[in-house]
């Protein structure tokens, strides 16, 4: 699409062709962050992201001719491309420039846990180290990077791996552009200020109670809003409120659960930690005024509706407790022994003056 003039329900396509509409919605996605480092626009291939089909398209063709590679954002697509890389046979540099991994979801333990088992696969994982400059090699393609600390990568391949940001840039030249904030503004029932105009997806832009931006950048929320963006263009009574936050995924290896609030948390919140038996297992349960408001996982699989329904409840942590075995699938291996984290909070009640449950 290259033009929306919403006073007369028309849109022009790239090659010219017009459409008119009843009603309309926005989906149009994300699109990978990118940083214009210095010599990067002299790389004509090697530069890859790795969000959609046709990036995965690119990462697969290059990759026969990649010695070394860096992947630069240490999030899950930055691992996603760390693991597929290490799988084939490449020497991969991994950048994250946070004092461990992924501070936006998890604390510094479970960072440290995720970055020993990424470096026990023979990922070169450099702390606090971003991209300042890019070298291309007379062809074109890729030849190295430079860090802030003055660190030296050649690499054939350069994994822009540093997030994405709502595909709306397109939108602010059309004849009658939608109110874009981070991402296209709407209201619960999914409307934007044009007429007959919606949107739905990495695009949307909800407003908080608080009155801060929210835009839901996952499959499973798009997946939601679609459905409930679909009705209320059919007309039906839609008032969408973005849920509690869950998410599951892998490390290589190692299983993750989140739900609920687990970090930059209040003063208040208190957090109980504790390592599994098992190199790579832990749990970690947050609680604010007396009633859980997250839980971190790693290392086994979790029911993540177990910790939904707990947090909507406003159990305490005390409660959750002896019934955390619940919460598991049950699994061939894959079982959590949490013995020791009974004991463990136990100990925890004591040290922090707590009521035994």
């Amino acid at each position: 699409m290259r033009d929306l003039d919403a006073s007369r329900h028309l849109l022009r396509l790239a090659g010219g062709r017009e459409l008119t509409y009843d009603k309309l919605l926005l989906a149009t996605g994300s699109v990978p962050n990118r940083f214009e480092w210095p010599g990067l626009s002299d790389v004509k291939e090697g530069a890859v992201h790795f969000v959609s089909l046709q990036h995965l398209a690119e990462c697969e063709r290059l990759t026969p001719t990649t010695k070394q590679a860096v992947v630069v954002g240490g999030g899950l697509i930055g691992v996603e491309l760390v693991e597929c890389l290490v799988h084939h046979g490449v020497e991969v540099d991994f950048l994250v420039r946070e004092s461990w991994y992924w501070p936006m979801a998890l604390a510094r333990e479970e960072g440290e846990i995720i970055a020993g088992h990424i470096r026990a696969h023979g990922v070169h994982l450099h702390l606090e180290h971003e991209v300042s400059a890019v070298t291309a090699a007379p062809n074109g393609r890729i030849a190295g990077i430079r860090t802030n600390h003055g660190l030296d990568l050649p690499c054939q391949m350069l994994g822009i791996c540093i997030g994405v940001r709502p595909a709306t840039d397109w939108l602010k030249e059309v004849a009658t552009p939608p109110a874009i904030g981070r991402g296209i503004r709407i209201t619960p029932s999914f409307q934007t200020p044009l007429p007959d105009v919606y949107a739905a997806g990495d695009c949307a832009e909800f407003t908080r109670p608080d009155g801060s931006p929210q835009v839901e950048q996952i499959w499973y929320a798009a997946k939601r809003q679609g459905e409930q963006a679909a009705r209320a263009m059919l007309g039906d009574a839609v008032e969408y409120r973005p849920p509690l936050f869950y998410n599951s995924a892998k490390f290589f290896e190692i299983e993750y659960t989140t739900v609920g609030d687990v970090t930059r948390l209040p003063d208040d919140a208190r957090s109980f930690f504790h390592r599994l038996p098992g190199p790579h297992a832990s749990i970690r349960l947050i609680e604010r005024n007396g009633a859980v408001i997250g839980f971190n996982m790693l290392g086994s699989r979790w029911d993540h509706t177990f910790f939904e329904r707990w947090i909507a409840e406003r159990r305490s942590m005390a409660d959750v407790m002896p019934q955390l075995h619940l919460a598991q699938f049950d699994v061939e291996f894959g079982r959590a022994h949490l013995d020791s984290a009974r004991v463990a909070f136990a100990e925890y009640q004591r040290r922090n003056g707590l009521q035994a449950a």
